[in-house]
């Protein structure tokens, strides 16, 4: 965090910012919400060219709230339950997480990454339903998409109606997620 208050400190037009992970040391909602401050703090003063690498997927919303924000991701291919990350840049947000086949490649033994499988699992199901409980009524949500698609008016309204004043850490990652939900 020292070196990103540096960077965010000094930061001129003409610097060239190279950021990886930004909030990984804390809790996942604390990580994300300071990864987003981050990127809006660098979009809204002195604009550097920043290279961001992260995880935190719903990152990606950004390209559609902030003009100059671009998603690109490092292309994978898939062959039966084996991937291969290919090393080629291509525009657009990943269409899927591959952390728990990245611990698999790195040696993980399978018990743990059958669990980790599990406890995903049981997380996305969680997450699913916290949706359902928010938006009554709402279909599924889709499959994760790679590319992003025209944004419905009705989440426009709800983020231009949202008083961010108000809204406590939760509840703005709450709204955000439904929203992630109603554009899918």
């Amino acid at each position: 965090m020292s070196e990103v208050a540096a960077i965010l400190n000094t930061a001129t037009g003409a610097s060239l910012v190279l950021l990886d992970e930004v909030g990984r040391g804390t809790s996942t909602f604390d990580g994300l919400s300071i990864a987003w401050a981050v990127v809006e703090s660098l979009h809204g003063g002195a604009r550097p060219r920043t290279l961001f690498a992260t995880h935190y997927h719903e990152l990606t919303e950004l390209e559609t709230l902030l003009p100059g924000v671009k998603n690109v991701h490092v292309s994978v291919e898939e062959a039966g339950s084996e991937i291969v990350f290919l090393r080629r840049v291509e525009p657009g947000s990943a269409d899927k997480s591959y952390g728990i086949e990245v611990a698999r490649l790195a040696g993980l033994p399978n018990s743990v990454i059958a669990r980790a499988r599990e406890i995903l699992r049981r997380h996305e199901e969680s997450e699913e339903k916290l949706t359902e409980e928010l938006s009554p009524g709402a279909a599924q949500p889709a499959p994760q998409q790679a590319s992003f698609t025209a944004i419905d008016e009705s989440v426009l309204e709800a983020l231009r109606g949202a008083d961010l004043n108000k809204l406590t850490p939760l509840e703005a990652m709450n709204l955000l997620a439904a929203l992630q939900r109603q554009m899918k």
